[in-house]
Order: C-alpha cells, then sequence, then structure tokens
C-alpha cells in the first residue's frame, strides 16, 4: 500500500521531533542528530525521499545559507579582515589540494574525479555552523561573526573552484553573473524602501519577498547549471546590515526554519546515506575524512593562533571549520550528474563530507565549547524565540534559540 502524503509528512516530521528531544537531552545540535536519525531511518526502515521532501529540503538549504548570510557583520569583517580572508582562504586551500593529491596519486582516480574530491572536501558547512551558532547564541559574538564570514570566504572559493573547472561557458552563466551583480547593486536600496512602505503585516510581506527574490535568482542559478545556494548567500550578505538593525523580521525567518524546512535538509542528507556503501568503502572514507581535517588543522589551526585565539576558541574554531555538508553534497552531485566520477565514488565522497558534518562538531561542542556569553538582547524570551537547553551545566541560564 503506497503511503498517503500525510503519512509521510507524519513520519518525517515525527523523526525531526525526535531529533529534537534527542538534541536537547544530549546536548548535541540538533543539525547533526537529525542527520544521525535520517542515517537510522534511511537504512532501517528504508525510507526515501519524495518530489515534495526534495522540494522542502532545497528550500531549507536556501533559506538557512540566506539567514547565515544575513548574520555576517560587515563591521566586524572590516576590523578582522586578515583573520576572516586568513582563515577562510586557507580552509579552502589545504584540504583541496590535499584530497585532490590523495585521490589522484593514492588512490587511483582520475584528474576530474580527483577535482571533484578535492572540491567536494575543502567546504566549511554554513547550514551546520550557522545552526550550531544560533543554538549556542554565538552569531551574535565577535567570535561566531568571524567563523561566519570565514565560512563564506572558504564556500566562495569551493564554487569559483567549481565554476572555473567545470562550468559551461555560455550566455545563461553570462546572464546569471550580470542580473545577479545588478540584484546585488540595487537590493539594499528597494529593500529598505519596500519594508518601510509596506512594514511588518499579518501577512508577513517582508518575508515573501525575500523568498521572491531567493526563488527567482535560484531559478537563474539552475539554468546556468549553478546552485541556489550560491545567490542566497549573497542575497543575505548585502542585506545583513537591514536584518541586523530588524531583529524581528530575522527571528521570524528563523523560526519558519528551523521548525519546518532545515528538518528537511538535515533528514535527507542523513536518508541518503547507504550503510552498506559505507562498511564497503570504510577504510577510503575515513582516510578521506582523516584528510580533510588533517589538512583544515594544517591550514586553519596555525593562524589562529598567529591572530591570537584563546585555546579552546582555537580548537573550536578549527573544529567548526572542518565540516562539511552543503557544497560538499552538491559538488558530489555536480561530479555524478555530469559522469566526472562513478556512483561507488559518489558514495565515498557523500560519506566523508557527512562524516565530516557531524565528527568535528560533535568534537568542538562536547569538549572545546568557549563558552561565549551572547549579548543580553539576543536572549529574550517572547514569543519569536525557541529555547533550547543545549545539555547546559546546571546552574546555567539557558541559550535562546532566536
Amino acid at each position: 500500500m503506497t503511503e498517503s502524503i500525510w503519512t509521510l509528512a507524519a513520519i518525517w516530521v515525527g523523526m525531526a521531533l525526535i531529533a529534537t528531544l534527542i538534541s536537547v537531552r544530549i546536548g548535541v545540535s540538533v543539525a547533526l542528530v537529525e542527520i544521525c536519525v535520517g542515517i537510522v531511518g534511511g537504512n532501517l526502515f528504508n525510507l526515501e525521499t519524495t518530489p515534495w521532501i526534495n522540494f522542502l529540503a532545497a528550500v531549507g538549504s536556501v533559506l538557512l545559507t540566506f539567514l547565515a548570510g544575513a548574520e555576517i557583520d560587515l563591521e566586524v569583517v572590516k576590523i578582522k579582515w586578515k583573520e576572516t580572508l586568513g582563515i577562510g582562504i586557507a580552509s579552502f586551500i589545504a584540504p583541496f589540494w590535499g584530497a585532490m593529491a590523495y585521490a589522484y596519486w593514492v588512490a587511483g582516480w582520475s584528474l576530474e574525479a580527483s577535482e571533484i574530491a578535492g572540491i567536494a572536501l575543502s567546504t566549511t558547512s554554513v547550514a551546520v555552523v550557522y545552526a550550531v551558532m544560533v543554538e549556542r547564541g554565538y552569531n551574535a559574538t565577535e567570535l561566531g561573526k568571524v567563523i561566519l564570514a570565514a565560512c563564506f570566504i572558504t564556500d566562495l572559493g569551493t564554487v569559483l573552484a567549481l565554476g572555473l573547472l567545470f562550468a559551461h561557458y555560455d550566455w545563461w552563466l553570462l546572464a546569471f553573473v550580470v542580473v545577479t551583480a545588478a540584484v546585488l547593486w540595487k537590493l539594499p536600496l528597494v529593500t529598505a524602501w519596500f519594508f518601510d512602505k509596506i512594514g511588518a503585516r499579518i501577512s508577513e510581506p517582508e518575508t515573501k519577498y525575500i523568498l521572491v527574490i531567493l526563488f527567482g535568482l535560484g531559478a537563474l542559478a539552475t539554468a546556468a547549471q549553478s546552485e541556489a545556494v550560491l545567490p542566497a548567500y549573497l542575497v543575505g550578505m548585502v542585506l545583513a546590515p537591514i536584518f541586523l538593525a530588524n531583529r524581528t523580521l530575522a527571528q521570524r525567518m528563523r523560526v519558519i526554519a528551523f521548525s519546518i524546512l532545515t528538518p528537511f535538509y538535515f533528514l535527507k542528507a542523513g536518508v541518503l546515506v547507504s550503510l552498506k556503501a559505507v562498511v564497503a568503502s570504510a577504510l577510503l572514507i575515513a582516510i578521506f575524512l582523516g584528510v580533510k581535517m588533517l589538512a583544515k588543522f594544517l591550514g586553519v589551526w596555525p593562524l589562529t593562533h598567529a591572530f591570537r585565539f584563546g585555546r579552546r576558541e582555537a580548537m573550536y574554531t578549527t573544529l567548526l571549520m572542518s565540516t562539511g555538508l552543503t557544497f560538499g553534497t552538491i559538488s558530489a552531485l555536480y561530479g555524478l550528474s555530469h559522469q566526472l566520477i562513478t556512483e561507488e565514488q559518489y558514495a565515498i565522497l557523500v560519506t566523508a563530507v557527512i562524516l565530516s558534518a557531524i565528527v568535528p562538531t560533535v568534537i568542538a561542542e562536547r569538549w572545546f565549547d568557549p563558552g561565549v556569553e551572547p549579548p543580553e538582547e539576543e536572549l529574550g524570551t517572547g514569543p519569536a524565540n525557541v529555547l533550547a537547553w543545549a545539555g547546559e551545566p546546571e546552574g546555567k541560564a539557558p541559550i535562546a534559540l532566536t
């Protein structure tokens, strides 16, 4: 008997609820728990994705990427530009060359497959890092803003590498670049005017306006054989001053994203992991994961000390910069869909990428949490806030997930 859409919805939202309860109980980011729950559901209960689940997951990734970009404080970036650029560039270059070299010279992959491996494993997961930042309240701190900005630089390098190495240089790509540049140029002024004229209403015209922009540029990016998350990040970045000044709107959009959209994205990432493929290529997956994390440490950790980060802050930053998910899986899927890598190589890369979302984040949260206190205005208890205990020690106030 074919499951109805409501049965599937109940199952997937039920998994999201279970992941949330586990997250609150053990004090690990809900994004990581959702991935693990998805792995269990996909392998033990043969759950599969459907077109509407894929759509919700895609919207979740786009909205989460936009919100991450909107958290970038340009003033902090200007002040901490050395840290942002240095950590971001090193976080891309070191694992890109390291993973590509191993895939080509040791694993014996083709040059194109090795390039895809380097790109997929060079990423830092904006989705995971932003989810952790918000859940811990660090998105409002200087450390959190530097990490998020460095993530942007890293993933910009990933996108540029994918584009320069494999893009189809046609009129669609030119149209995408020109239109995106024009939109980003005028968007802050037009958005400020629109928000001022319309204002906040129960029908949420502000949110719908943002979604139209994201979906429109996403459609153009797809036509140019790029990815919708790229313009979403750029739109978030140019609108960051407006969102930093309008915290209520940012809170409303976070509630929409974290309650119903991003769970589908993280659960789907787990469902797509085949434990059989993992077992068959476990050694190579572990090596790729190790190569990525080692390269990230060699590139990022010395810089954090050069920039006078504290011991825990340095390790926390390095570990979070070692994560990967969105752009990593996108790069691997691009390679598979364009026959640059085989299905076996795709399974290896995707599994290594997903593990890189879990392993360094768990280590960072459990043993190297810097305990930075967010500003008081971020610790509200209004209706737009979702409280998460996040495994804090007894007697410590809960952190607000706004």
